[in-house]
C-alpha cells in the first residue's frame, strides 16, 4: 500500500483528498504547513509528495527544493498543488524538481489519476555501467554524473533526460518526443519545460573552461547529445 503525504493549509482540501485517497487503497498523511511536511518525510519517508505552492511559513517550492537536494528524500515524486494557474508557477516548480503541476480546483478522479501515472514511473535502479564523453560521466547504476570527476548536482528529471539523449548521441529527439519518454504520455507541460531543463543541463555540464556543448540544438527539431565518445 502506497503511502503519501498531503500538504496543504486548507482543512476542507485536506480531507477531500483524504478521503479519496483512503478510498482508492492508499495510506494518507496530512499536514498543514512546510516545515510540518519536511518533518513527516523524515519521520516516515512517503512514496509521494502532494505538494501546495502556497503554504504558511516555508512555502512549497522550498520543500520541494529542499527534498530534491538531499539523496535520500530527491526520489520521492512530488505533484505539486496550487490555485493559481499562471506558467511561472508551474516552471518553477517543475525547475525545483517536481514531477507533475494540477491547478486547484481538480477533480478527484484527474488527482487520483496523476497520482497512480506517478507512482507507476519509478526511478530506474540499474543501467548497463556508464556512459562516457570525454569528461563526463553517467553512472546509470548510482544515478549521479560526473564531470571531470566532480559529482554535479543535477534534479531527477535532470539525469534522466541527459541520460535518454546520451544514450543515442547524434540522434535528434524532437520536444515532445522528449516529452513523452522521459516526464511520461500523460504529463500536462508543454515543450518550454524540455527547454528549461536542457538550459540548466548546459549551465550545469559547460561550466568548466574549456568544456565541450554536450546537448546540441537542431534548429526547428528538437535536441541531440554530441557523438563523440559514449
Amino acid at each position: 500500500m502506497a503511502r503519501i503525504l498531503v500538504v496543504d493549509d486548507e482543512p476542507s482540501i485536506l480531507e477531500l483528498i483524504r478521503v479519496n485517497l483512503e478510498r482508492e487503497g492508499y495510506e494518507a498523511r496530512t499536514v498543514a504547513d512546510g516545515r510540518a511536511a519536511l518533518a513527516e518525510v523524515e519521520f516516515r519517508r512517503p512514496d509521494l509528495v502532494l505538494l501546495d505552492v502556497m503554504l504558511p511559513g516555508l512555502d512549497g517550492l522550498s520543500v520541494c527544493r529542499t527534498l530534491h537536494q538531499n539523496p535520500a528524500t530527491r526520489d520521492i515524486p512530488i505533484i505539486m498543488l496550487s490555485a493559481r494557474g499562471e506558467e511561472l508557477d508551474k516552471v518553477l516548480g517543475l525547475e525545483m524538481g517536481a514531477d507533475d503541476y494540477i491547478t486547484k480546483p481538480f477533480s478527484p478522479r484527474e488527482l487520483l489519476a496523476r497520482i497512480k501515472a506517478r507512482l507507476r514511473r519509478k526511478p530506474e535502479e540499474s543501467g548497463p555501467g556508464r556512459l562516457h564523453s570525454g569528461r563526463l560521466v553517467i553512472d546509470q547504476d548510482r544515478y549521479t554524473v560526473f564531470l571531470d570527476g566532480e559529482k554535479q548536482d543535477l534534479t531527477r528529471k535532470e539525469f534522466e533526460l541527459l541520460r535518454f539523449l546520451a544514450r543515442s548521441p547524434g540522434r535528434v529527439f524532437t520536444r515532445d518526443y522528449l516529452l513523452e519518454q522521459v516526464w511520461g504520455y500523460d504529463f500536462t507541460g508543454d515543450s518550454r519545460t524540455v527547454d528549461v531543463h536542457i538550459r540548466h543541463l548546459r549551465q550545469k555540464l559547460e561550466q568548466l573552461p574549456g568544456s565541450p556543448q554536450y546537448i546540441e540544438t537542431v534548429r526547428g527539431v528538437g535536441y541531440r547529445f554530441r557523438e563523440g565518445e559514449v
